[in-house]
């Protein structure tokens, strides 16, 4: 990695704000590390449940806040912000980066509270907000744009998104100074290699995520049933586990339904990469609320062909026809007929999965890449 920027003296305090101590270990640490090399003391201000050793090993402190991230109402994330208010003075910040949009709901707040100016607002995706098409979701964006770009915003925020179309959803420009757009939270391509394929038939697909409704699992699911249906030699393995403080969550027992006829549900994996290696494609149909899918980006960097859905985020990775097809989301028929195209044409699996690996090594995709471009904004807001 690039030695990253370093702030001028005195030393600087940046404090992150996320919910959950996972979410921040599964996709943050390499950041934290970045962070910390280039001269910041850091602090991760979160909900403490398993992984605080692995926080603390990139030479962070870990301070906890008990917050529940299933809500974004503004009463609620108002009684949290009172308490991180006096963490952050407390920890003398300089720079408050939230993580997901509560945390921007709960820090922004905080950070105005404790009349610290310099914050990185990291928009993960927009949830439930961003998929849904309907009146209170065009309602429910309205309020959150007004929030982010009004109270909560000062003249020192800047803006994190993993895709365009979230920018554009909060009426913030990709190009404006103020947003930074980056892949994700980046992968490290050397941790994530290509093996080699295993034998065919059948195409083997696995789907790595939590197991949520807004996946897309149960289209998965369908597409594959249907596949079969029509001859098509293919195998779907689900790794993953339902995520009890989601709503969307998919209950074991229908997960355990669906574990029959070439489905099987694994639960979750700590390998990753092998998962992946025992398998010629990813598939992620998702219905919508990505920031940049962490486990597309995983896929991509072990050279395996990519399945998704034409939703913000995914689309930002996978372009149709060259790492793997996007279809329509809630579509298991398009699913099905990606599928058999994949099933009937080995090489064109190769083809994709080549594809999917060189975008990772040739794009902003990489862990060091996103940390540099987070690191320069770092540099500028602590100068």
């Amino acid at each position: 990695m690039d030695t990253p920027p370093h702030p001028p003296h005195p030393r600087k305090t940046l404090v992150f704000v996320v919910t959950e101590d996972w979410f921040f270990a599964s996709h943050f640490l390499p950041l934290a590390r970045a962070a910390v090399a280039m001269g910041l003391t850091v602090a991760v201000v979160t909900r403490v449940r398993d992984h605080r050793a692995p926080i603390e090993a990139t030479g962070a402190r870990v301070v906890h806040l008990e917050a529940e991230r299933s809500s974004l109402n503004p009463m609620t994330a108002g009684y949290a912000a009172g308490q991180l208010a006096g963490i952050l003075k407390a920890l003398k910040a300089d720079i408050v980066h939230c993580i997901a949009l509560r945390a921007i709901l709960v820090g922004g707040t905080a950070a105005a509270m404790a009349g610290i100016p310099a914050r990185v607002y990291a928009v993960t995706g927009l949830g439930l907000l961003g998929a849904r098409a309907d009146a209170t979701g065009r309602l429910s964006r309205l309020a959150l744009r007004g929030l982010i770009r009004g109270p909560l915003a000062s003249k020192r925020t800047r803006f994190l998104f993993e895709n365009p179309d979230d920018a554009w959803a909060l009426d913030l420009d990709p190009a404006d100074t103020a947003v930074t757009l980056v892949g994700g939270a980046g992968v490290d391509p050397e941790a994530f290699t290509p093996r080699p394929l295993p034998p065919t038939p059948p195409l083997r697909v696995a789907l790595v995520a939590r197991m949520l409704w807004s996946k897309g699992v149960d289209t998965a699911v369908e597409a594959v049933r249907r596949a079969r249906a029509d001859g098509v030699a293919v195998e779907l393995s689900l790794y993953g586990a339902p995520d009890p403080s989601n709503r969307r969550a998919i209950p074991e027992t229908t997960l355990r339904d669906w574990s029959r006829d070439g489905i099987a549900w694994h639960g979750p994996t700590a390998d990753v990469a092998g998962a992946y290696a025992a398998h010629h494609a990813a598939c992620l149909p998702s219905r919508g609320g990505e920031g940049l899918p962490r486990t597309l980006l995983e896929a991509a960097a072990c050279g395996r062909a990519l399945l998704t859905t034409d939703v913000p985020g995914c689309r930002s990775l996978v372009r149709d026809g060259f790492e793997g097809f996007v279809v329509p989301p809630d579509d298991s028929a398009a699913l099905a007929a990606a599928l058999a195209r994949l099933a009937a044409d080995p090489g064109l699996v190769v083809r994709m999965g080549e594809a999917a690996r060189d975008r990772i090594r040739a794009g902003d995709f990489t862990e060091a890449a996103v940390a540099g471009a987070v690191c320069a904004i770092y540099a500028e807001l602590a100068a």
